[in-house]
């Protein structure tokens, strides 16, 4: 046959059978015999016939597609959206993504996502205030994953950041550590909240008066610029928590290239699990938002929106998990 794109009648032809028998047989509908059906998926096969999901969508109004909107410098949006097309691969569905850079922001991914006709669309941790949201959900089915943010028609998924700060300070407590830091993310998405959960947990154990903040962003730089500022004290802290693993690696760099021990001289913890920290070289304590669980989560949550079956604002939270590596 010619180049070109193999269809549903090119598959009908080849098995010797009519197009509606193997439109039957395709979907995996009941009214066509078991040896038809194994007919019609063999024939398929032979001629590397692909579904057109686009064609399927406009006969049941609905693309089977969500977008996902991602930041393209962050390291846990990456670990998230490869979770996402896991969870994705056994409900039939295809993502299309949509990045945000420093000159591209959320409203601009979401516009570009309309075109493809999405079924619904996942933010992964935007840098969105409330009514831009609510915006956003007025217009498309949304949920909204790795942000505490709340707005009308829009679901969230999130990880317990709270109790991952708890788990973290708990965990140097058991290493004797008293004296413990904390350089805050900024602006950042769970900004405030991990900056407050450490607050919580530090008065929790009477240690009102070691709470120690260190300015930052979510970014590596911070954690050197926050690494500088504690090595010029004449009595540093015996550990420092970071509001992620890019802050953490910066950290850590920086301590090593000053002579530091880690975690003898100063502990170090991050937060995400991202794969950057789980590297040999940096192996750093963290927190994982077990990914996986929000992915599932947040596409489950997007096709009940994209299909009526939402009533109010559904809101899920994911117990996190204490990763303990070397640097602690």
């Amino acid at each position: 046959m010619a180049a070109g794109r193999v269809t549903i009648v090119d598959v009908a032809r080849e098995a010797g059978i009519s197009v509606s028998s193997v439109s039957v047989a395709l979907r995996g509908e009941p009214g066509v015999s078991d040896a038809t059906r194994s007919l019609v998926l063999a024939a398929a096969d032979r001629l590397g016939y692909q579904p057109d999901r686009r064609a399927r969508g406009l006969r049941e109004r609905r693309s089977r597609v969500v977008g996902v909107t991602f930041g393209l410098h962050q390291t846990f949006h990456a670990a998230l959206v490869e979770s996402l097309y896991d969870a994705a691969a056994g409900q039939d569905l295809d993502l299309v993504l949509s990045a945000t850079t420093p000159g591209r922001d959320v409203a601009a991914a979401v516009d570009s996502l309309r075109h493809e006709r999405c079924d619904a669309v996942i933010l992964v941790s935007p840098d969105v205030d409330a009514a831009t949201l609510a915006d956003l959900g007025s217009r498309q089915s949304t949920v909204l994953v790795g942000s505490d943010l709340t707005a009308p028609g829009v679901d969230t998924v999130r990880a317990d950041d709270d109790a991952g700060m708890a788990l973290l300070v708990g965990h140097l407590l058991e290493r004797g550590h008293r004296t413990i830091s904390f350089v805050d993310g900024g602006d950042a998405a769970m900004g405030a909240t991990r900056c407050e959960g450490y607050r919580r947990a530090m008065r929790a154990h009477g240690l009102e008066r070691e709470i120690d903040v260190l300015p930052g962003d979510p970014s590596e730089d911070s954690g050197v610029r926050a690494a500088t500022t504690l090595l010029a004290r004449h009595t540093p802290p015996s550990a420092v928590l970071a509001h992620n693993d890019l802050i953490a690696t910066g950290l850590l760099l920086t301590l090593r290239s000053a002579g530091v021990a880690v975690p003898e001289g100063l502990a170090v913890a991050g937060y995400d699990d991202t794969r950057l920290g789980a590297l040999s070289s940096i192996d750093v304590t963290t927190v994982s938002q077990e990914p996986a669980r929000l992915a599932e989560e947040a596409l489950r949550l997007a096709l009940s929106r994209a299909e009526g079956r939402s009533a109010g604002e559904a809101s899920v939270v994911v117990p996190p998990r204490l990763v303990i590596r070397s640097t602690t």
